[in-house]
């Protein structure tokens, strides 16, 4: 051993090699400076004390996600009200938003990444922990978010809601996940599938079952299967706050203003670029209001389909909570026409009330609380133009909708399916011939949308499926930016990563 190696090793042990140098105790520990001068003062705070919480943000956001998991609440029903009473505005209001939605959305991504670095299965934790687990990685891996901050503060939030020996499991593990890039983390994730698809569905955060839906529904509507990891991408994404203005009520001339864009399809559209939507007083009163522009697009696609005779009545099946509906009515006050709302739920019956306060009163007719599988057999023929927005898996909302992916099994698609041909022989029955209905879903699965339809048309002969794409076209605003992309089918089906809207499937059924 050379002299220069060993007096290094000396100087790095604080003194020769009998370990008595200067700032080492009698037990021969390593003491800091201040200590070994003999002025530290010691604190009197015990570690499972230090650094006890986070800020108010951070804590939201994991309350948010104990009610989605505890209480099955949906996060959009619970942050906006947590936000108000806890007084988090501004920033600190969007730093716990895309927390708490982002965290949601990806946090199947984040539990592959998680297994790699702990010593239990993820089902051994507590579930409280796997949350704070989970808000970490999303800090670490998907959001600006110093390395530093991102442990500490979740640290923080461990040891203020799950304990001091959670908090330190929380550190080793989040020490663990920041050490490796996110594109590592995927490689690996790659790297241990079984096959292409569930590759796809783990790193793109969606259960394999969603993931194969979507798969085959692309395939089903003439897309390329290959843009199933753009798909998911875009259910990934925080979408933007779409308003709609109803027209007769509202424009977007009233509503342009620097935080705002046009929509890229809906003539009723507009696209608001941050902020809160209640700013704006054609909003409050409900002249406006927040709809995803694929929403806007059915519902215009039915106010503008061709039909024979009278136009004087219209029905929504199952309008609730009332978005379609205001939309609907407003364009119905244009033409003399009135609309019927029907919802079988009484509380989301209020909703629509609600929703349509703005309409004028000689356009609604009545909201109704009631099944809309009865509709048909009490009331035939007696509506010109029915809508039909059947209760569906939710798979085309995925991004608005964070935890619903991880709700869904395929076991609901049976039940659904069920309920769907029982409204849908509802709807034709309740719209008179030479009138028009209007199959919605707000899912892309096949099951729910050509199945459906097919079933039911296969029991009658009174029925033509109209050319729907070419609606839509005809409502699209004329300085639209592109060419809207609709496949050369009868029906339209819009995705998230083709068109920017919610994956809404709409099919349009004229009684002959």
């Amino acid at each position: 051993m050379s002299a220069d190696h060993d007096s290094s090793n000396a100087r790095s042990n604080g003194g020769g090699a009998g370990g008595g140098g200067p700032r080492r105790d009698a037990r021969g520990r390593q003491r800091g400076a201040a200590r070994s001068r003999g002025d530290a003062r010691r604190t009197t705070t015990a570690p499972s004390e230090r650094r006890k919480g986070t800020d108010p943000a951070r804590t939201a956001a994991y309350d948010v996600l104990r009610e989605v998991d505890g209480s099955d609440a949906y996060a959009n029903l619970v942050l906006p009200p947590l936000l108000r009473e806890r007084g988090i505005r501004g920033r600190d209001a969007g730093f716990a938003t895309e927390l708490a939605y982002g965290t949601l959305r990806l946090s199947g991504r984040y539990d592959a990444i998680l297994a790699r670095c702990l010593d239990r299965p993820l089902d051994r934790l507590d579930p409280p922990v796997l949350d704070i687990l989970r808000l970490g990685a999303h800090q670490l891996l998907a959001m600006r978010v110093p390395q530093h901050a991102a442990v500490s503060e979740t640290v923080g939030l461990a040891r203020a809601r799950t304990g001091a020996g959670s908090a330190q499991l929380v550190n080793a593990v989040l020490r663990r996940v920041a050490h490796t890039p996110l594109d590592d983390w995927l490689a690996q994730i790659t790297a241990d599938a079984p096959d292409e698809l569930t590759a796809l569905a783990d790193t793109g955060s969606h259960p394999v079952w969603v993931a194969r839906a979507l798969r085959d529904a692309l395939a089903g509507t003439g897309r390329d299967p290959a843009e199933l990891s753009r798909l998911l991408d875009a259910d990934n994404d925080a979408p933007r706050v779409t308003l709609v203005a109803r027209p007769g009520l509202s424009d977007t001339d009233e509503l342009a203003d620097q935080r705002t864009t046009p929509g890229r399809w809906a003539p009723t559209a507009l696209v608001l670029d941050g902020g809160d939507p209640a700013a704006y007083g054609a909003v409050r009163d409900g002249r406006a209001g927040v709809q995803d522009e694929g929403s806007q697009l059915v519902a215009l696609a039915l106010a503008a389909a061709p039909l024979d005779g009278p136009d004087t009545r219209w029905l929504d099946l199952c309008a609730g909570p009332g978005g379609k509906a205001a939309l609907l009515g407003a364009l119905a006050a244009q033409r003399d026409a009135r609309l019927v709302a029907n919802e079988i739920q009484p509380h989301r019956a209020r909703l629509v009330t609600q929703a349509l306060a703005a309409v004028p009163a000689s356009a609604v007719e009545a909201v109704r609380t009631g099944d809309g599988r009865d509709v048909g057999q009490d009331e035939p023929g007696a509506y010109d133009r029915v809508l039909l927005d059947a209760p569906c898996t939710g798979l085309g909302a995925l991004r608005r909708r964070p935890e619903s992916r991880w709700r869904r099994t395929p076991g609901d698609l049976a039940t659904l399916t069920g309920l769907q041909r029982e409204l849908l022989a509802s709807a034709l029955d309740a719209v008179r011939p030479g009138g028009v209905v209007a199959y919605v879903t707000c899912s892309p699965h096949l099951a729910e949308t050509q199945v459906v339809v097919a079933d039911v048309l296969r029991r009658r002969d009174d029925v033509e499926v109209l050319d729907a794409p070419a609606v839509v076209r005809d409502v699209v605003r004329p300085d639209a930016p592109d060419t809207i992309d609709l496949g050369d089918r009868r029906d339209v089906q819009l995705w998230p990563h083709v068109h920017g809207t919610d994956a809404m499937h709409l099919t349009l059924l004229r009684r002959i």
